[in-house]
């Protein structure tokens, strides 16, 4: 009982719970069913990028450049739509996922062949796909109006009461966490990320390991960008500015190790849920705009404050297991 108490996603949870009644006492309507559903679409959407963008920090790097894939994505996705309106939407999601992939392969490429930091790399390519949000729209919008019914219609459709898009979030983690705890390859990014050395010393594939990371961090962002479209109806050059922070700051409040090798698909749905929950209820609750971003800010200082301190005894439990690794390569 004790050790469940001490674990990140237990402690998450329960100060979910003490919000949702503080925040169900000051403003009862925050509970009605049309905030639920946007807090909920809010969340599936900022979980599944912060799942993938856990994977980079895992990892000993980050992905800046995942807001921007999705306003890439979600721009080119839309003037398609605009363009060709009889488009099933099964090629709108296969095109959002190929360009994701291709834009997070460039990533993978300068990270792993080339050898270049992924903070550096991310910088960049996060600058140039904005750049072709521009490029690629001349400036302009595409709203609601110009998009097919289809395109708009399918992530907001709902089965079980809940919308496609929450669905598609819930399949995505559960797959992310059964890729991380049961198959080799994503167990291996934990070793790769606690003792990188250790990790070459019995056989783990960097670059390959590399390359999976970030071309899934390409890929789900895509996707998200056409969500995000579709969500919102409507695709601009400034479509989830910004966004990159929410992700890496949704890993840090769910435990992720920023040193690498700790992390949790849980931990990260926590840390998203917390954020969304504050993002929404600090309107409600009249709290002033300057205050929202002093309280978010404290939020996240505190979260990787507390990470700090929680990961010393985590990494001395890693290294001794790469040390006992490294010894039976020898052996």
């Amino acid at each position: 009982m004790t050790s469940l108490l001490q674990r990140r996603e237990t402690q998450l949870f329960l100060i979910l719970l003490l919000m949702l009644v503080f925040i169900g006492i000051r403003a009862p309507v925050f509970f009605s069913a049309q905030s639920m559903d946007t807090l909920l679409t809010d969340l599936a959407i900022l979980a599944m990028v912060a799942s993938v963008q856990m994977l980079a920090i895992m990892t000993r790097g980050i992905d800046l450049s995942v807001a921007a894939n999705i306003a890439l994505t979600g721009m080119v996705t839309a003037m398609l739509s605009s363009e060709f309106p009889a488009m099933p939407v099964w090629q709108t999601v296969m095109t959002a996922l190929g360009l994701g992939l291709m834009l997070g392969t460039v990533n993978a490429v300068l990270i792993a062949n080339v050898g270049i930091p992924p903070i550096v790399v991310t910088l960049g390519t996060m600058s140039i796909y904005r750049g072709m949000v521009f490029v690629v729209s001349d400036g302009n919008w595409v709203n609601a109006h110009e998009l097919a019914e289809q395109y708009l219609g399918f992530p907001i459709d709902r089965f079980l009461t809940l919308t496609n898009i929450v669905w598609i979030s819930v399949v995505l983690l559960a797959l992310l966490h059964l890729f991380l705890s049961r198959h080799r390859h994503g167990r291996e990014l934990y070793g790769l990320g606690g003792n990188p050395e250790a990790a070459k010393y019995v056989g783990i594939n960097e670059k390959q390991k590399l390359y999976i990371v970030y071309c899934l961090t390409g890929m789900v962002s895509g996707l998200c960008g056409y969500l995000w479209v579709a969500r919102y109806a409507v695709a601009y050059t400034e479509v989830a500015l910004g966004f990159e922070l929410s992700t890496v700051a949704a890993c840090v409040i769910g435990g992720v190790s920023m040193a690498g090798g700790i992390g949790t698909v849980l931990g990260t749905v926590l840390g998203s849920a917390f954020l969304v929950l504050i993002f929404n209820a600090l309107p409600v609750i009249n709290v002033s705009p300057f205050w929202q971003m002093a309280i978010s800010g404290s939020v996240i200082l505190i979260a990787v404050i507390l990470n700090s301190i929680n990961d010393r005894p985590q990494m001395k439990v890693i290294l001794k297991k790469a040390q006992l690794a490294t010894a039976k390569g020898a052996a």
